[in-house]
């Protein structure tokens, strides 16, 4: 592993929160859209993600291990593969007054659920704040590195 990859790595992991943090913002800010623009209730939305360098698993730490004795292993971290929409079933609610209510008095809400989003709203903001705490921990060992070098 490379002085700066400890960096790298927790710069990818910075970058996927801060990607999380804006969809479930989305999510949020759309709890109560019943018409997007293609007509239907707002869809949900979810961050994939996925490892970066070595493969998952023991056997790829293995390789990964070996290989980076043999100084051929890139810095590893997390990027994100896509943003999905949910699939779980929109929400109906009774209410015949509103104007968006079908034949039957129901409303099709999003399927958002703002708790939800709030947990995975707290749940990235201390992910992101463990990769802040990293990248500092990793160039205060820099710093240190270095000044025992002068």
């Amino acid at each position: 592993m490379g002085l700066f990859d400890a960096i790298g790595i927790a710069g990818s992991g910075l970058t996927a929160q801060r990607i999380r943090m804006d969809v479930t913002s989305e999510n949020l800010a759309n709890a109560d859209t019943t018409k997007a623009a293609n007509g239907q209730p707002y869809q949900r939305q979810e961050v994939t993600l996925a490892e970066t360098g070595a493969a998952g698993g023991f056997g790829g730490a293995l390789s990964g291990a070996i290989a980076q004795v043999a100084g051929a292993q890139p810095a590893g971290g997390v990027q994100v593969t896509g943003i999905v929409a949910d699939t779980t079933p929109d929400q109906q609610v009774y209410d015949p007054g509103n104007p968006e209510a079908n034949a039957q008095g129901y409303v099709k809400l999003p399927n958002v659920n703002t708790v939800t989003e709030m947990t995975d709203l707290i749940s990235e903001q201390q992910s992101y704040q463990s990769d802040v705490t990293a990248m500092q921990t990793a160039k205060a060992m820099f710093t240190s590195t270095l000044g025992i070098l002068k």
